[in-house]
C-alpha cells in the first residue's frame, strides 16, 4: 500500500502566516492546539475537539523554554517529533508547527507576560516562573497563528483560566475551548509526565484522582473546604505520595478561595503531588 504523504510543517512565522493566509482566503475557519510534544491521546482528543470546530486545524509543537525553571526536565523532557507529526496527521491535523527556539525567542528577546488573578497562588506557589512563561509564548503562538478558536486542555485547569483571562485583558480576537481531561483506566489523568514513572509509582499515582473525587463528595455533603482538603492531603502521603504541594477547593471561575457559604456546584478541585521525581496535577468540578 502506498504510504500517505507526511504532515505539512512550517517552521518559520513566514512559512504559518503565508499558510493560514492561504486558507483564510478561501473563506475557512482556522483552529489551533498548541502543545508541547511528546502526544497522547489526551492532547489528540483537543486536535479532534478542534476539527469539529474549525474548517484547518494547526498544531504546534514547541518545547518553550521560558516556563520551565532551572532544574526542572526541561533537557529531558520527551521529544520525537517525528511520532508526533505521524499522530497529528492520523487525528485530522492539517499542519504542524514546529519553530526552532531562536524563531520563538530571537536574539535580544526582552518581553514578558505576567498576570495576576487567576495566575496567583497554586501552581505559583510552587513553580513562580510558570505562568509568565506560559503567557509569553502562548501570547507568541496566538498571534502568530491567528486562530479563530485555540483548544487547551481541562487538566492543566489553572493554565485554562490564565490564558481565557489573557485573552480577554488583551483584547485578542480569539475564542478559548477547555478540552476534557482523558484518564486511565484507574483515573489517573493522561500527562507526558506520566512515561516517568515505575511500575510501583504508577500504581500510587491513581490514588490522586480517588482522593479527589472523596473531596469532591464532601464538599457535596457540607464539608467546610479546609477540612476536606487537609483530609486529602493526608491520605496522598498515606497513600505513597512523597510530597503534596496543594490540595484545593475554588471557585471554578475565578480560582478564589471561596465563600463559607458558596454553593458545592460552583467550586472546582484542584491538586499536585509529587512522587519520586515526577509531579502530577488533576483537577475536577464538584
Amino acid at each position: 500500500m502506498p504510504q500517505p504523504n507526511p504532515l505539512d510543517a512550517a517552521r518559520t512565522v513566514e512559512e504559518l502566516r503565508a499558510r493560514v493566509a492561504a486558507w483564510r482566503k478561501e473563506g475557512l475557519r482556522i483552529g489551533f492546539v498548541p502543545t508541547m510534544g511528546a502526544l497522547h491521546e489526551g492532547h489528540l482528543s483537543l486536535v479532534r475537539l478542534a476539527a469539529e470546530r474549525a474548517d484547518k486545524v494547526v498544531a504546534s509543537v514547541f518545547v518553550n523554554p521560558t516556563q520551565f525553571a532551572p532544574g526542572e526536565d526541561f533537557e529531558s523532557y520527551p521529544r520525537n517529533e517525528a511520532r508526533d507529526a505521524g499522530l497529528l496527521q492520523q487525528t485530522g491535523c492539517d499542519l504542524l508547527y514546529a519553530p526552532e527556539r531562536d524563531e520563538m525567542y530571537a536574539p535580544g528577546f526582552a518581553t514578558t507576560v505576567t498576570l495576576s488573578g487567576p495566575a496567583e497562588g497554586l501552581e505559583t506557589d510552587r513553580r513562580p516562573h510558570f505562568f509568565n512563561g506560559v503567557a509569553t509564548v502562548v501570547s507568541k503562538l496566538l498571534n502568530q497563528v491567528r486562530p479563530d478558536i485555540a483548544v487547551f486542555g481541562e487538566k492543566d485547569y489553572q493554565q485554562l483560566l490564565v490564558i481565557r483571562r489573557l485573552v480577554v485583558d488583551l483584547d485578542l480576537d480569539v475564542d478559548i475551548i477547555g478540552g476534557a481531561t482523558l484518564r486511565e483506566e484507574d483515573g489517573l489523568a493522561k500527562s507526558s509526565r506520566n512515561a516517568y514513572l515505575d511500575a510501583d509509582q504508577r500504581e500510587v499515582a491513581g490514588a490522586l484522582n480517588r482522593i479527589l473525587h472523596t473531596v469532591c463528595d464532601e464538599l457535596r455533603a457540607g464539608e467546610a473546604p479546609p477540612r476536606a482538603e487537609q483530609r486529602a492531603r493526608d491520605a496522598l502521603l498515606r497513600a505513597g505520595f512523597d510530597g503534596v504541594d496543594y490540595v484545593a477547593a475554588r471557585d471554578a471561575g475565578t480560582l478564589n478561595k471561596p465563600e463559607d457559604d458558596a454553593p458545592a456546584d460552583t467550586l472546582r478541585v484542584l491538586g499536585a503531588a509529587r512522587i519520586g521525581g515526577v509531579r502530577l496535577i488533576d483537577n475536577m468540578a464538584v
